[in-house]
């Protein structure tokens, strides 16, 4: 197994009075031609926001966008016409394809702390779409369920899809002591999003904490005492 741990604390960081946004990779300012992606993986930002404020409109354009709330509420609206409310347990996916704008704000009283992950498309210059599930009941299982994925495997079980034929995202919610093991891919980039866990062949991962697998062959991961939340992408070249 070829693996890199990455720490929360190793990220680059955005800071303002409004939003503490934590970006796996090179992002907007921040610039590192050593860590530009992973995979198909263009963006993985994890990112807080403060009550009445957010993003306001901006564009994006040929990008698979897949939003992931872990506490709060995010109001997403789009140049579509598409609103919706995005909360824990439910999955949102935006096609940027063509041309898109879009605002992320928080109406709530409370800040709202999410992942938002960005992925090439399959195809360029396709309509813009939108699609947003919940899955909230199925991960209370405590079983790796695929919540964004274009994989052929995944064809009639994910939540949504995404323009990619070569990714997927899978999520699981695991009780402190449980275990999961990864899927087989030529690569697959895990996050936890919440709790702790342990990685077979890796160690122990904090919250926040990610590992980059160039290859994934089974490994095992067991949630530590405090429970954990995790995001596993896995893609093929």
């Amino acid at each position: 197994m070829s693996v890199e741990i990455r720490r929360a604390d190793d990220r680059f960081r955005t800071q303002s009075d409004w939003l503490d946004s934590r970006h796996s990779f090179s992002f907007g300012p921040y610039y590192d031609p050593a860590n530009v992606g992973f995979g198909l993986l263009m963006a993985h930002n994890d990112e807080v926001v403060a009550p009445g404020t957010g993003f306001d409109a901006h564009p994006h354009q040929d990008v698979e966008i897949v939003t992931w709330v872990l506490r709060g509420a995010l109001l997403h609206q789009d140049s579509e016409g598409h609103s919706g409310i995005i909360y824990p347990g439910l999955v949102q996916r935006m096609s940027a394809g063509s041309g898109i704008q879009h605002s992320e704000r928080n109406d709530a009283e409370e800040p709202v702390h999410y992942v938002q992950m960005w992925v090439r498309p399959g195809e360029y210059d396709l309509k813009p779409s939108y699609q947003q599930s919940e899955v909230g009941d199925r991960l209370a299982t405590g079983e790796l369920v695929p919540i964004a994925s274009g994989l052929p495997e995944h064809k009639t079980t994910a939540a949504v899809t995404i323009n990619q034929n070569r990714a997927g995202l899978s999520a699981a919610r695991l009780a402190p002591g449980q275990s999961i093991q990864l899927p087989q891919s030529q690569h697959a980039h895990l996050f936890v999003a919440l709790g702790n866990l342990q990685l077979e062949g890796a160690g122990d991962l904090g919250e926040a904490d990610a590992a980059r697998l160039a290859t994934a062959d089974g490994q095992r991961v067991t949630a530590g005492a405090q429970g954990a939340e995790v995001l596993i992408w896995t893609m093929t070249d």
